[in-house]
């Protein structure tokens, strides 16, 4: 047998970190859109504000419905075709979508075909970060040392902070230098239309990566049993980890809920809150979610270097424990509308956020065997995304509605935060448990 090409995890690590930054920006820009454009241009003139935000910010929660589809379909190829080709098709699908939004008339030139084309777009986007989140992670984790996993793991998770500073950057230049009158015509698509350089980003990954050494001898394992038993391996992966393990699912989903709803309550429904209840220049909060999403990515290789020394359960529990004493504080320093503690608010609970989300991609992918571990990490952590962040700016801004308080919405932060925290208290520790390779084991 020919004898491997040595790894570079610089580069490996690197591409990850793009990978993950691109695609989430693609994301996110479509979350910042929701809360400033989107409601005037997508949807019919006359609606009360209240409810075409309501409208936008459900066209938002469709990306989350449909990323655990991304996450079986992709994942059940990645499973079976290898962690790269999933990569690179989920990054190809999320670059031509997003630009397409970029492309989309409003209601005014098309009517309702306007809001249903947004749908089916941002229901791609769905589907795109459902596959793109597996392989990134399964990229920088299968090539890691066994005892670097974490850290290593937590590159593809900075491509959350990284691309919503970059979406922000870019909406905060894009404010900057054009009228809003201007703004709202034509600048928003600007960023829409830079995701286009996902697919280079594809076609890189495609033509300078090999496949994980992982994955490579899963395959190997796969033809010598093929040959043993003169028979092809057959079997969905997704309907495999389903069958054997449901409660590791329902876990890992439910470690996912506190960092992802808490997360895009304070990066999407802030926006919202702080620029229509708050009156705060749009401008202030972009650059408050900016720094304070800058300031607190850092926490994100140190607690997952931290998981690899001390295991994963401790750190991640210590992290939901602090986020949910800051449900309240945070709201308290936003609703100052001042923006030197306005971003104390986020800092802080981008901070907590950020201890759990930095060694969570190494903990999910650490459950699963690896015959079916792109299925059933990403499956865990998109149906996770659902009930965490897909509608998390909805019930916001539904509570704030009813109650005229932002401390309801402090009380539903603590409750997604305790979901997590009682999910991982069940878990057993991930850390150096002893992977299996061979199908079937």
């Amino acid at each position: 047998m020919a004898q491997a090409k040595p790894i570079s995890m610089v580069r490996v690590a690197l591409t990850s970190l793009a990978a993950s930054s691109i695609e989430w920006y693609d994301f996110f820009i479509y979350g910042t859109a929701a809360a400033l454009v989107f409601p005037k241009l997508f949807f019919a003139a006359g609606l009360p504000p209240a409810v075409a935000q309501l409208a936008s910010f459900s066209t938002f929660a469709v990306g989350f419905i449909a990323r655990p589809v991304g996450g079986m379909v992709f994942g059940h190829f990645g499973d079976r075709m290898g962690r790269k080709k999933a990569l690179v098709a989920a990054m190809l699908l999320m670059g031509l979508a997003s630009t397409a939004v970029g492309l989309l008339p409003g209601y005014a030139k098309i009517g309702a075909a306007a809001p249903v084309i947004l749908i089916v777009l941002r229901f791609l986007q769905g589907l795109a970060v459902g596959g793109q989140w597996g392989g990134a992670a399964l990229l920088a984790i299968e090539n890691a040392p066994a005892h670097r996993k974490g850290f290593y793991g937590s590159f593809a998770q900075m491509g959350v902070p990284a691309g919503l500073i970059i979406a922000n950057f870019i909406f905060l230049v894009m404010g900057a230098t054009v009228a809003p009158e201007a703004f709202v015509a034509w600048a928003w698509r600007i960023p829409f239309l830079m995701s286009v350089l996902l697919v280079g980003l594809a076609l890189y990954v495609q033509l300078k990566l090999e496949d994980t050494p992982e994955f490579k001898a899963l395959q190997e394992a796969a033809e010598q049993k093929e040959k043993a038993e003169g028979r092809v391996a057959g079997g969905s992966p997704i309907l495999q980890v389903l069958l054997k393990h449901p409660k590791e699912i329902l876990l890992a989903a439910g470690s996912v809920v506190a960092n992802n709803g808490t997360f895009y309550i304070m990066i999407t429904y802030a926006v919202a809150y702080a620029t229509k209840t708050l009156h705060v220049e749009r401008p202030i909060i972009l650059l408050a979610v900016m720094l304070g999403a800058l300031i607190a990515t850092p926490i994100l290789p140190i607690t997952a270097s931290l998981s690899d020394r001390f295991g994963r359960r401790g750190v991640f529990m210590a992290g939901a424990v602090l986020a949910l004493l800051w449900s309240w504080p945070f709201f308290m320093l936003l609703d100052t509308g001042a923006f030197p503690l306005m971003l104390l608010a986020l800092v802080g609970g981008l901070t907590f956020n950020n201890m759990m989300y930095g060694l969570q991609a190494a903990m999910m992918t650490e459950m699963f065997s690896t015959e079916f571990r792109y299925s059933g990490a990403s499956l865990g952590y998109q149906i996770g995304s659902i009930f965490g962040g897909g509608f998390a700016p909805i019930i916001a801004t539904a509570l704030f509605e009813k109650h005229h308080t932002s401390m309801a919405i402090s009380a539903y932060m603590a409750v997604l935060c305790a979901v997590s925290l009682l999910s991982v208290f069940i878990l057993t520790e991930t850390h150096r448990k002893e992977d299996r390779t061979a199908p079937g084991a």
